[in-house]
């Protein structure tokens, strides 16, 4: 550090200290104003000119400096020098001391804190050049942060300072009136019954309310600027249109419906989207056919010495399709025209904020809500294109066993599908970079999985990184490097599950500005809405969770927050969102796990029962996995559950149901269950916690009271 810096430090700090070591800031409070307000409006009146350079000179270096009292002082300037002339001083001595605060923080902070900070500095930077005067502005005009924190943390960023300057300008104007007119009436209070004059009454009503005033100026001008290039229709064809009809589609159009809106359901391909067609559904199909086969092979465990069953792999898959059939009703054209959903097939294109092209017509709408879902993604490795590889999309249409599987990722689809395919008789590899399967469990539950899917007879290949692929005499070949070794692993069917990638182009989002965010997903705020208030999505094409349900609880937001915003929003609670991996055994959880716990600094204590001690799984012969509930330390409070075992999700409801209505343990514990049952893990883990947190001074005093009873 340069000396330059080190005097300044010492210079502000020196100012800062002095500040409360000489008690000035007891002249900045309120009850002092009040009790000099006669004789500080004398001096003023006798020492005009060096009244206003003195008030502005303090308020600037209170500002600059950070100082408390900036509320305060902005009142007396109304008290002592009137509306115009108060609200003048105010305006341009706060403007400058918040630039002062904006410069100090670039010059002392930004260099140490960018390089350490980077990664949280970046996307702000990016955000400020993207749209810096409209977002500073906005946190101007709405108090939501103390000044002197935004002072602070713009200066850290690449915004110019004179930007600054105007901008804060500006944006402060109006609160500072408000503060200033306020000032202004306190002035006026001579004896009790001059606090309830109605000019009074109003100034306090407008302070009061200036925050929803506010925000409200900000969201129509924010609004405005949005839209500007676009012609809004005078009248619509419908309410909303929902652009995918999967889960989030179906459900954000039922629910429009049901409120006796007019929507329309524009669907490209298939209703019922992934969940029905190529994921959820058929997987499950899949699971439920393979769970028997490996009740056959295991049968000596269940006392009987042998069994054998007999099956060809294309009538297991038409299986599949079979209960694809089945439910599809569910999701149909002709069930969702009954409640009242204008149902289209085509494909879609935003012209505008207000219009939707479908098969060459236009449908103008108040509201659009994209669900267009994603898609598997195909990692770019060499020559994987020469080996047809198959996503969780096209494996249903197998009809013939692969002999060696080699599957590209172990999250949940990795794992399900290889655990699946294993059980019917092929030789599954599964490949992934990290250490663990299941990369976003906690590792004793990851554990578990793994060691069950090795005895299904897979090969699990962590720590490999795939080079390429290649085409030889004797089948399709990876080459990968692990433990810095190439490695060489022979296949038949390649299968990729190493992630989605949510769909976001080729309806029109680019032309209105809606681009991916990072992760790729459409960026919306807390309430589903993109950049324009009426377009909002749901669903896998915005994360952060790509589950079913996850997406059906979003809808109800994306329904409710699209036909009835103006009059009352809500922001989406993702605190309750089950995950499961529908593995043998399951891995289900809600809440933190330990991994997240530890990761976001949260404190927790953890209790544990293992199912190998349940007569339930004794009996089923599924003794293994476990119970493991994080509580807030020294409560019964839960704040996260992982259950790891068979039929582990059909456990999960119970803690589910505890949480959101801030049940803890001990009434778990205190409620019966039937015996014997899966779910009494879910009481004896309550048990356990009870156990560890008896009261040994009280058992020892009742130990002595039952001695002496005895006599």
């Amino acid at each position: 550090m340069n000396s330059k810096k080190i005097i300044l430090i010492v210079v502000i700090a020196a100012l800062i200290s002095a500040f409360f070591l000489l008690d000035l800031d007891s002249y900045l409070n309120l009850g002092y104003v009040k009790s000099q307000q006669d004789s500080l409006q004398s001096w003023v009146a006798n020492n005009r000119l060096a009244a206003l350079a003195a008030f502005m000179l303090i308020y600037t270096v209170v500002t600059a400096l950070s100082l408390p009292g900036a509320a305060v002082m902005t009142l007396l300037g109304g008290a002592i020098f009137g509306l115009f002339t108060g609200l003048l001083l105010v305006s341009f001595a706060s403007s400058i001391g918040a630039t002062l605060a904006f410069l100090i923080s670039r010059y002392l902070l930004r260099e140490p804190l960018t390089n350490k900070f980077s990664k949280y500095i970046d996307p702000i930077n990016r955000g400020i050049e993207k749209d810096g005067i409209s977002y500073l502005f906005t946190l101007r005009l709405v108090p939501l942060f103390p000044f002197f924190v935004i002072n602070a943390v713009m200066g850290m960023t690449r915004m110019k300072a004179g930007t600054f300057y105007w901008v804060s300008q500006l944006g402060m104007l109006p609160g500072t009136a408000v503060f200033v007119n306020a000032g202004t009436q306190l002035a006026a209070i001579k004896q009790p019954g001059d606090i309830l004059s109605p000019s009074l009454i109003l100034s306090f009503c407008l302070l009061g309310a200036f925050p929803w005033i506010a925000k409200s100026i900000a969201d129509t001008v924010k609004q405005r600027r949005v839209y500007t290039g676009f012609n809004k229709p005078k009248k619509f064809d419908t309410n909303m249109v929902v652009i995918g009809a999967g889960a989030g589609g179906l459900v954000t159009s039922y629910i429009a419906a049901a409120t006796r809106a007019k929507v329309t359901l524009i669907e490209r391909h298939k209703m019922g989207g992934d969940c029905l067609n190529t994921g959820c559904v058929p997987s499950k199909a899949l699971i439920r056919t393979t769970h028997f086969l490996a009740d056959i092979r295991d049968a000596e465990q269940l006392g009987i010495r042998k069994a054998a069953v007999e099956y060809d792999f294309a009538e297991i898959m038409e299986r599949v399709q079979r209960i694809i059939q089945t439910i599809e009703p569910h999701d149909s054209i002709a069930r969702y025209e009954s409640l009242g959903v204008d149902c289209v097939t085509g494909e879609a294109f935003i012209r505008s904020p207000w219009e939707v092209e479908v098969n060459g017509k236009t449908i103008t709408t108040r509201n659009i809500v994209i669900a267009t879902g994603a898609r598997p993604t195909i990692p770019q490795i060499p020559g994987i294109e020469q080996v047809g590889p198959l996503t969780s999309d096209t494996v249903w249409e197998l009809r013939q066993r692969p002999e060696r599987l080699l599957i590209l990722g172990a999250g949940a689809i990795g794992c399900e599908l290889g655990q699946c395919f294993a059980r019917l008789g092929s030789t599954v590899s599964i490949l992934f970079r990290g250490n663990q399967v299941l990369t976003r469990e906690d590792q004793d539950a990851a554990a578990v999985v793994e060691k069950r899917l090795i005895e299904d007879g897979i090969r699990i290949c962590s720590g490999h990184t795939p080079l390429r692929f290649e085409v030889t005499a004797k089948g399709y070949v990876l080459v990968c490097r692990h433990n810095d070794q190439e490695k060489r692993i022979g296949f038949d069917k390649l299968l990729v599950a190493t992630g989605r990638s949510a769909n976001v182009t080729g309806f029109g989002l680019e032309a209105l500005g809606i681009t991916a965010q990072p992760g790729g997903t459409i960026q919306v705020d807390d309430y589903l809405r993109t950049r324009f208030p009426n377009i909002l999505a749901c669903g896998d094409v915005i994360g952060p969770y790509q589950f079913t349900h996850a997406a059906s609880h979003q809808a109800w937001y994306a329904a409710v927050n699209g036909l009835f915003g103006q009059l009352k929003r809500f922001r989406v609670d993702y605190r309750f969102i089950p995950f499961t991996t529908y593995t043998s055994p399951e891995v289900a959880r809600i809440g933190l796990n330990e991994k997240q716990a530890i990761d976001k600094g949260i404190a927790y204590e953890a209790v544990r029962y293992n199912l190998e001690e349940l007569d339930r799984a004794i009996t089923d012969e599924a003794a293994y996995g476990f119970v493991k509930v994080l509580l807030k330390p020294g409560s019964d409070k839960i704040i996260g559950v992982t259950l790891v075992g068979e039929h582990a999700a059909e456990m999960l409801p119970e803690f589910a149901l505890a949480m959101k209505n801030k049940l803890g343990l001990n009434k778990i514990l205190g409620t019966l269950h039937a015996y014997p049952t899966l779910n009494e893990a879910n009481r004896f883990v309550a048990g356990e916690w009870k156990k560890q947190h008896a009261p040994q001074k009280v058992l020892g005093w009742l130990e002595k009271f039952h001695s002496w009873k005895r006599g």
